[in-house]
C-alpha cells in the first residue's frame, strides 16, 4: 500500500492547506485529495512543486507499507 504524508509534512513546515495551493499552483479540492489518501494517482509536476514548496524529499511525502499476507 502506498501512504501519502502530506498532512505530516504539512505540519512539520507549519503550512496551511491555502498557502500550500497558492504555492503549488493547484486547488484546495486536489490537495485535499491527497492529504486524505484519497489520490489515485499523482504527476510528477505536482509531487516536484510539493517538495519544492515544502522542502522536502519524495520519500518524505510518499511511503510504501507491504501488505500483510
Amino acid at each position: 500500500m502506498i501512504r501519502i504524508n502530506l498532512d505530516v509534512m504539512m505540519a512539520k513546515r507549519k503550512i496551511s492547506l491555502n498557502a500550500l495551493s497558492a504555492q503549488v499552483g493547484i486547488t484546495i479540492a486536489n490537495l485535499s485529495i491527497l492529504k486524505n489518501n484519497k489520490a489515485k494517482a499523482i504527476r510528477f509536476s505536482t509531487l516536484d512543486a510539493i517538495c519544492k514548496a515544502l522542502d522536502c524529499r519524495v520519500e518524505d511525502i510518499i511511503e510504501y507499507l507491504p501488505d500483510d499476507r
